[in-house]
């Protein structure tokens, strides 16, 4: 029997089930990206909320492909959400009351977003058609499309945008976006991006309006989440005593930090557990530079040594060891958060990491590489250089990615990436010598120009990328 809202009374025991009636709830937020991610993270603190304000269940929008929906409307939106850790758990999550395809019912979609009190996102850094310098990309094909059809969007930023036009235009005032994605200072991005926008659409009054209603808070999300696989559906099947499509998994510790922007609702969340806080970016950036930097280079420099899995790479002591030295000596000095217990902070990482319930695989990590490395290893190094700080172990991860495009190419393996073509053909040139370094530092859309013609960064990552193949224990010991 399959999961559903008349067959929720038979989940088996201990499996914990809503705690509120869900056919009371109303739609109080639209979420696009559906992915594993929110419906492990802030669908799970929404479930929570909804025990106290049944206003706040979801709609969730894929933009394009109608995967989850085929998956998820037969089960009423319920799905099981399971709890890896030494003592895991599984319980059913209540919190999406529906789910649309944006490309297929674009109506339904702005009906929802008029009635919405919160607009949420998880599109990944790429969505947001972002330049490299985090403006808005008016060449990008998306944002092209959507001035050209603003009201059959197809970008986040045209969806939001064009929603909020009409909300002005009906006198209601504007939702709260929240952008849920890593990408440092999110909030203001995702703002200025829709502020420019709605100007390029040659509409300033709305422009006007957005920049001095529309609150954009910033937020940081972090939740190791695998992707679902046949394991896990088996493991979901036998735990509840029914089918679930697509169950979804992550590890017990769970965080959600948002900027103080959200009004009377700030004690609601906070209740749910959610760190509402009046400054974002030192959480931000220590996720960003610690944990995501640490797990970028693990990804890149364990796929190189054969490993699968982070539990695996961290099995290998050269490895755990360097990415280790790297967190605490290189990485730390770059945070400027007075409130942050560091070296706490590392070792609660460090144990996740060593996690051996969560099966992350190393190849998910290291998808979108070209957009992840700016925010999770460059501007670290950045600004280590501007202090005379050393490099060389940060320049480790960097020539780890060259060198794992350069396999996947060679090896005719898909490269999962916006620059896939780019990267492919950079590596199509390379033939394993330093000089490939010069190919990849020459894409801008990757690598800033002042980083690029660093001469310190040049020497340290040609260095490392001869040493990855040559020396690999030389390059780790440091």
């Amino acid at each position: 029997m399959r999961l559903s809202d008349a067959t929720l009374a038979q989940v088996r025991a201990p499996v914990r089930t809503p705690a509120y009636d869900r056919a009371a709830t109303r739609v109080g937020v639209v979420h696009f990206g559906p992915g594993a991610f929110h419906r492990a993270h802030q669908a799970w603190y929404f479930d929570r909320m909804l025990a106290s304000d049944p206003g706040l269940a979801i709609c969730a929008v894929s933009l394009r492909t109608p995967d989850l929906r085929d998956a998820l409307t037969p089960q009423d939106g319920l799905y099981a959400l399971a709890e890896k850790d030494a003592a895991p758990s599984v319980q059913v999550i209540g919190s999406i009351k529906e789910v649309l395809v944006a490309s297929e019912a674009p109506d339904a979609v702005f009906e929802r977003l008029m009635q919405a009190r919160y607009v949420t996102a998880t599109v990944t850094e790429k969505g947001y058609c972002l330049t490299t310098g985090g403006a808005l990309d008016l060449g990008h094909p998306d944002i092209r499309h959507d001035l050209d059809a603003p009201e059959r969007p197809v970008s986040v930023i045209g969806w939001i945008t064009e929603a909020l036009r009409r909300r002005k235009a009906a006198t209601i005032q504007p939702f709260t976006t929240i952008s849920c994605d890593n990408l440092s200072d999110n909030g203001f991005k995702l703002k200025r991006a829709v502020v420019r926008f709605a100007t390029a659409r040659g509409e300033p009054e709305l422009a006007a309006w957005i920049e001095a209603d529309a609150a954009f808070p910033c937020s940081m999300v972090d939740s190791i989440t695998p992707a679902t696989d046949d394991a896990l559906r088996a493991q979901a099947a036998e735990t509840l005593g029914l089918t679930d499509a697509w169950p979804v998994q992550r590890e017990r510790f769970v965080q959600w930090v948002v900027e103080d922007r959200l009004g009377a609702d700030a004690s609601l969340f906070a209740a749910a557990g959610v760190t509402v806080a009046t400054a974002v970016a030192p959480f931000e950036r220590a996720k960003l530079r610690l944990l995501n930097g640490a797990h970028s280079t693990l990804a890149y420099v364990g796929l190189g040594l054969g490993h699968g899995t982070v539990a695996a790479a961290m099995d290998d002591p050269r490895l755990a060891g360097f990415v280790e030295r790297m967190m605490r000596e290189d990485v730390t000095p770059s945070l400027h958060a007075p409130d942050l217990d560091a070296p706490a902070y590392i070792d609660e990482i460090l144990a996740r990491f060593r996690n051996a319930a969560i099966v992350h695989k190393l190849s998910q990590i290291a998808w979108d590489g070209s957009q992840k490395l700016r925010f999770r290893l460059l501007e670290t190094a950045s600004e280590a250089l501007a202090a005379g700080r050393p490099i060389d172990r940060l320049a480790v991860g960097v020539a780890a990615w060259m060198r794992f495009v350069v396999r996947q190419a060679k090896g005719g393996i898909p490269i999962v990436d916006p620059l896939a073509q780019v990267l492919s053909d950079t590596a199509s040139a390379c033939d394993g010598a330093t000089a490939d370094v010069a190919r990849f530092l020459a894409l801008e859309a990757v690598f800033p120009l002042d980083l690029a013609r660093n001469a310190r960064f040049k020497v340290a990552v040609s260095d490392a990328y001869a040493r990855l193949n040559a020396d690999p224990d030389g390059v780790l010991a440091r």
